[in-house]
């Protein structure tokens, strides 16, 4: 049975569009992207979802926590869960926020360094990386992500380059789904069906 494992942030989690700041509402279980792009499969495959919201490709938050950095737990992670057919990464998100003062290379570039990695420990098969839908600046999140808009305009052809320099499969999400236009960042629950049922095909071709 073939083992995939998700490794993402506030999207792969489930949050949902924050109206406000202080907003802890989710995706029901089963409805986020990863569960239905898992019973779309089916149950030969194994799907592990690991979600932290907040977090980025390898840096550390200076305001919400040196955990957020996705480099940190890699290795302990990709071990626990070994071994692992196919990996996905979906990052990006967060390195696009202002604080950080990155660009779409600099983002690319930490997802690759994930990528490469994890390939590295010979505990993962095949990688997928998939890049984010553009930010919009908006509501109570619009000052966190500012100048996010710009940064997100190169995304997905940096975030490609890296992906196969690195030897990953690329998904562009952009192409199938939107941010929910309440906070600009988060995804609907349509969004997550939409991405979860068109991510099914492209990890049977991946696997193939």
């Amino acid at each position: 049975m073939p083992r995939i494992l998700i490794y993402g942030d506030s999207n792969t989690f489930g949050t949902a569009a924050m109206a406000r700041l202080k907003d802890e509402g989710t995706v029901p279980r089963g409805a986020r992207w990863g569960d239905v792009m898992a019973a779309k499969l089916g149950s030969d495959f194994d799907v592990v979802t690991e979600g932290l919201p907040g977090r980025t490709t390898v840096h550390d938050d200076p305001i919400e926590g040196a955990y957020r950095n996705g480099l940190r737990p890699l290795r302990a992670i990709l071990e626990s869960h070994r071994p692992i057919d196919l990996l996905i990464v979906c990052l990006g998100t967060n390195d696009t926020k202002n604080r950080f003062g990155l660009n779409a290379t600099d983002i690319a570039l930490g997802v690759g360094r994930l990528v490469r990695e994890a390939m590295a420990l010979g505990v993962v098969g095949r990688a997928l990386v998939i890049c984010p839908p553009p930010v919009q600046e908006r509501g109570e999140l619009g000052p966190i992500f500012e100048g996010a808009a710009a940064r997100c305009v190169d995304l997905p052809a940096q975030m490609a380059r890296f992906a196969v320099e690195n030897g990953a499969a690329f998904f562009d999400a952009g192409q199938v789904i939107s941010v929910d236009p309440v906070d600009g960042v988060h995804w609907s629950a349509q969004s997550h069906t939409t991405l979860g049922l068109a991510l099914a095909p492209k990890v049977r071709e991946v696997l193939t």
